[in-house]
């Protein structure tokens, strides 16, 4: 089953991928790598999901945010990609940063929503090593953002 036919069959659709709004580019290939500037989370309508977790988000809301930044991350694969996601060979790792309270410790939990959607869509080509990290702010105020290291084909 080809990548597009699997988010399909998850009921995902990918938000268009766009340009960054700073002095960076949304995404880099080097030799076989493809890297993936950080991705906020941002709903399904294209409103920031903003706050703190542990403050204004649970864990399980949280993670549903970082499972957007994780269908961001496929959008600009995809437009790196030329619209053909079957050039990903694998995920290597993802970053993961939590806008959270001082006392707040479940950031792996939440960052476990990006984890777990980019295993879903691109099976054993989606395992990753990953680190997550919490932080007092994140840009614009949101909860969640994650960046991305892809090999390609």
């Amino acid at each position: 089953m080809n990548i597009d036919e699997k988010l399909k069959e998850l009921g995902l659709s990918l938000p268009k991928a766009t340009d960054p709004v700073g002095s960076y580019v949304a995404t880099k290939i080097s030799g076989n790598l493809l890297y993936i500037s950080g991705q906020i989370s941002i709903d399904s309508n294209g409103k920031l999901i903003k706050g703190k977790v542990g403050k204004n988000f649970n864990t399980e809301e949280a993670y549903k945010a970082a499972q957007r930044c994780a269908l961001n991350i496929i959008a600009q694969a995809k437009k790196a990609c030329s619209d053909d996601l079957s050039k990903i060979k694998s995920c290597i790792k993802l970053t993961g940063f939590v806008n959270s309270t001082d006392d707040f410790i479940e950031q792996p939990k939440v960052v476990n929503g990006a984890s777990d959607l980019i295993k879903d869509v691109f099976g054993d080509n989606g395992t990753h090593t990953r680190a997550a990290v919490s932080t007092n702010s994140l840009p614009l105020g949101v909860a969640v953002e994650v960046d991305a290291i892809f090999e390609i084909k």
